[in-house]
């Protein structure tokens, strides 16, 4: 039994499969308190295996996501290969990065979230990243190229913090706007699906 909050589809909101369709399979919980976390992840039904698939193939879509909460906490190896032989779906995660991935997973993203308050030191486990994901609080960014998952190809995205308060929220986003122009390294996420008001 897995503790799950939500199973829903819609449209990737961030990333580089931002835009896709996709089953999105929120898991409850984390391993981290983080203080600007905008996830409502701490509710949810336990559900079998069975179940969770039977949800999954109500939709079409080619990519399933693991998120949370912190995912990891409540997969392993043989609950991926069952996924992926049971929908015939790709997936992805999407993680904090501080507990070990199952090998089988398609498409990682970390977003390390080490030294942010609530999280204190929350080191990176994770060995390979797809995509390096980091929420944008001004803080200094050199750090995060050296983060052990990170490879030559792994896409550094960064993404504006998001507050309630919509001028707040558009200063965050200007102000992330201008730290990727200064430092073309980084590639901007804009989580799309506040944009279009989806889930």
């Amino acid at each position: 039994m897995r503790k799950i909050n939500e199973i829903f589809y819609s449209l990737q909101g961030e990333g580089h499969h931002e835009g896709y369709p996709s089953v999105f399979v929120r898991f409850s919980g984390c391993n981290l308190n983080c203080s600007f976390c905008d996830t409502a992840h701490t509710e949810g039904i336990y559900m079998d295996d069975d179940a969770i698939i039977r949800a999954i193939n109500l939709y079409s879509a080619d990519w399933v996501v693991l998120t949370g909460g912190e995912p990891a906490m409540w997969i392993d190896k043989d609950f991926i290969h069952l996924l992926k032989r049971a929908t015939g779906k790709k997936i992805a995660i999407e993680t904090n990065g501080t507990l070990p991935v199952p090998e089988g997973i398609d498409w990682v993203t970390v977003s390390p979230k080490s030294g942010f308050e609530g999280a204190g030191e929350a080191p990176v486990r994770v060995r390979h990243a797809n995509e390096i994901k980091v929420v944008d609080l001004g803080q200094n960014l050199d750090p995060y190229f050296d983060l052990p998952c990170r490879g030559e190809d792994t896409i550094m995205y960064l993404q504006p913090c998001y507050v309630p308060d919509e001028e707040e929220f558009r200063q965050n986003r200007l102000n992330t706007v201008r730290r990727i122009l200064a430092d073309p390294k980084w590639t901007l996420s804009v989580q799309l699906h506040r944009y279009l008001d989806i889930p």
